[in-house]
């Protein structure tokens, strides 16, 4: 496969925690259409949340594409929660016995609790299986051209993109957006899937920084100032025209309930509104001649732009996997209404189980393969 130096494919590797396993199956399915042995399709790499994590781990291989993708399918199809965060009963009970010690004595000041779960689980996982050093051989060798890594800053209230890759990429600043060079370590990914309340917050540099989602306006924006001039975005939600019913008679949401629907404000409804504007500017590059745009300085430029996402509701499908957690987090999120029983996405993203994310797997391949032949039209096959 020859791809024109002027042409480059961005990906764009959404967050959402445990439903992150539906990229791996669009991945893998781009690996089945491509040529055998070929290098990483994909010269920018864009990740946010477990997203960023996927983005590393492709970024890291990208010399074998195939390789790659076989080393992240590896991990997701065998994902139990401990992998992700502690289950076990005094990891639980730790970190609940601090909130409850909180809540009953007014506060323990520089010790008050922040997060729920204890993710040095994943930390370790991700030191051993993702060389992050990997990243500027794959850049010098032209496999990739950029990784880029979003996290949301706490004190600067900013989404941050840090970015590894060629040094012809000049950084960038918009408004609450910033664009920083930096090589991209286990921290970054760390920091950029610390979902908010749920995970610890993880200092880079000078800052705290949390899940990328957050105050993410722009998700494609990343994979542009890059240099990307077609892209694949997967996304995590499915699209419906479905008229909602309202209930007569709702019951009050639970926690859980407000929490799930927290996470998919966070998580999915930016990228939607990104795609929208994209198409729109579209739209206008095609009404303006190209002399008019040299002439007048306008740098708009038409982007390429392809979109997989799920054709089935993913959190209705956490509901069939619930029981697979483990017995302290069925009890947590009982606790608070997040529940098998319950309607509540919240579960879908802590959901670290196989059952669950090799649903996820097969599902992201089924949809990426109907649409095998626009694939093949992005990809210049």
């Amino acid at each position: 496969m020859t791809i024109p130096k002027d042409s480059k494919l961005g990906i764009i590797l959404t967050g959402g925690g445990a439903r992150a396993a539906y990229q791996v199956g669009v991945l893998k399915a781009v690996a089945d259409i491509l040529p055998h042995n070929a290098v990483n399709p994909f010269q920018i790499v864009c990740g946010t949340s477990a997203g960023a994590i996927n983005a590393a781990s492709l970024a890291c291989y990208s010399a074998d594409y195939r390789d790659a993708v076989r080393r992240i399918l590896m991990i997701w199809a065998n994902f139990r929660a401990d992998h992700v965060f502690r289950t076990d009963v005094m990891g639980v009970g730790r970190i609940a016995a601090r909130w409850l010690s909180s809540m009953m004595v007014g506060g323990l000041g520089e010790n008050n609790p922040s997060y729920l779960l204890d993710r040095s689980p994943l930390c370790a996982l991700l030191g051993k299986y993702i060389k992050t050093e990997n990243i500027q051989k794959a850049v010098d060798n032209g496999h990739i051209h950029a990784v880029s890594v979003t996290v949301s800053g706490y004190s600067s209230h900013q989404s941050v993109s840090f970015y590894h890759g060629h040094p012809s990429i000049e950084a960038w600043s918009r408004s609450r957006r910033l664009g920083c060079p930096s090589p991209i370590t286990v921290d970054h990914l760390m920091a950029s899937s610390a979902i908010p309340f749920l995970f610890e917050a993880v200092k880079v540099h000078r800052e705290f920084f949390g899940d990328g989602s957050m105050r993410q306006i722009a998700p494609i924006s990343p994979a542009l100032h890059l240099g990307a001039n077609r892209v694949l975005v997967i996304g995590n939600r499915q699209e419906s025209n479905v008229q909602v019913e309202r209930e007569k008679n709702p019951p009050y949401p639970t926690l859980g309930q407000i929490a799930g629907h927290a996470l998919d404000s966070i998580f999915l409804d930016s990228l939607e509104a990104d795609l929208e504007r994209l198409q729109r500017i579209n739209r206008t590059v095609d009404l303006i001649p190209d002399s008019t745009r040299e002439e007048h300085g306008i740098e708009l430029r038409k982007v390429e732009v392809m979109v997989i996402a799920p054709s089935e509701d993913m959190g209705e499908i956490a509901r069939h996997y619930m029981h697979q957690l483990p017995r302290t987090i069925r009890f947590l999120l009982r606790g608070i209404g997040a529940g098998s029983k319950n309607k509540s996405s919240l579960g879908s993203y802590l959901l670290f189980e196989k059952g669950y994310t090799r649903a996820l797997i097969d599902l992201g391949y089924k949809d990426a393969m109907n649409q095998r032949q626009e694939l093949k039209e992005l990809l210049r096959i």
